[in-house]
């Protein structure tokens, strides 16, 4: 492990050095004016995708802590998953116990939480887990404080909560967004419009439907050189950067992650200051002690994971606004719906009755691929 360390480190200082990147920056600022220097851009290209290789060879879970390990893997319940990443003693154990009143260790000194502490919360009829994760520390992608294992834990919830302290909220947010990121999770992004494909022959064929200002052919054949793929078709559909291409070769090491900052101890500041707080985006500024405004933080979460609730409407009968079946995609559709409550459904599904957004006449008759909207009416008539 420490030799795959050792080399990122040399790559890393090689890619960040300053008279690399100067050089780099000043051929793409006068690309218009001058020739490319074309050696730079290969050797560049060839870095990045060298330094994504040795990152996934260290994060993999066969490497030497790379994956849960005994106290962090943990059953998944509910629709979703919430992870609270932090450094030690911002109060994610006090904000775990307010939401969930599942019991964290807390305590006025660094690392009480030493495993995974699950809960679960009902919010708007939904089951949600929130997973109350050991404080990191800077280094944490590297495997400092077990820091791996954290990270790895929360690239598998449908959300984190970064927890921060109000006092150095920028400064630790940058931080902890560096750890996440040196393990494949990128911060509420989606993945780059690149659509790539491997062929068996005909080399390398590049397209791209907009401009392109950060990134050329010969970083992109250096990648593809690096990856040893000499034949595929790339369409680039977005002013991307060499990153995204390497990001989309990677696709099955990354994981792209909403976040909510829950900026912690405002009852430690003045209005003011709140005022300044707001201005960070994805924001939700609380006092996890006093639990002020914990209700916008949840409002928050369900904007974040997109659920979707369906009430079922028995025939002849009122619906069941009791318990909503929610389904956790941007797109459900009926069909969904159907395999939520028993797979079955589909093989006799004749059609089903919807009222709601979802549908312009209330209601309204529709098949299996309907794309249903948060809080329908359903009805499923059978064969």
């Amino acid at each position: 492990m420490s030799t795959t360390v050792d080399k990122i480190k040399g790559i890393e200082e090689e890619v960040s050095s300053p008279h690399l990147l100067a050089v780099y920056m000043l051929i793409l600022s006068q690309m218009a004016k001058t020739q490319k220097n074309k050696a730079t851009s290969f050797h560049l290209g060839q870095l990045k995708a060298k330094l994504a290789k040795l990152k996934r060879e260290l994060l993999t879970p066969t490497s030497s802590g790379g994956g849960g390990g005994a106290g962090f893997d943990v059953a998944r319940t509910g629709v979703a998953s919430v992870g609270f990443i932090g450094f030690p003693s911002v109060g994610k154990s006090t904000l775990m116990s307010k939401l969930t009143g599942q019991h964290s260790e807390v305590a006025a000194y660094e690392f009480t939480t030493l495993t995974t502490v699950p809960g679960q919360v009902v919010y708007n009829g939904a089951k949600i887990q929130m997973l109350d994760l050991p404080g990191i520390i800077q280094g944490a992608k590297d495997g400092k404080g077990r820091g791996r294992q954290v990270i790895a834990v929360a690239k598998t919830c449908h959300l984190i909560f970064i927890v921060l302290d109000v006092n150095k909220p920028l400064t630790d947010k940058r931080v902890i967004e560096n750890e996440l990121e040196g393990f494949g999770i990128r911060v509420n992004k989606q993945p780059p419009n690149i659509v790539f494909k491997k062929k068996d022959k005909g080399g390398i064929s590049i397209t791209n439907t907009v401009p392109l200002t950060h990134i050329d052919q010969d970083e992109i054949r250096a990648v593809m050189g690096e990856y040893k793929i000499s034949s595929a078709d790339i369409a680039i559909r977005c002013d991307a950067t060499i990153d995204d291409l390497i990001d989309i070769l990677e696709a099955k090491s990354r994981s792209y992650i909403p976040v909510i900052y829950a900026l912690n101890k405002i009852d430690a500041i003045s209005i003011e200051e709140l005022d300044l707080l707001y201005r960070i985006p994805n924001a939700c500024p609380i006092s996890s002690e006093h639990g002020w405004n914990i209700d916008e933080l949840m409002e928050q979460m369900w904007d974040k994971l997109n659920l979707v609730r369906v009430y079922t409407k028995p025939k002849g009968k009122l619906p069941d606004y009791t318990a909503p079946v929610v389904l956790r995609s941007n797109k459900c559709t009926v069909e969904d719906f159907c395999n939520a409550i028993h797979k079955t459904i589909v093989e006799d599904f004749r059609q089903a009755i919807v009222y709601g957004k979802s549908v312009k006449h209330q209601p309204q008759r529709v098949g299996l691929s309907h794309e249903l909207a948060d809080e329908d009416i359903i009805t499923i008539i059978k064969r």
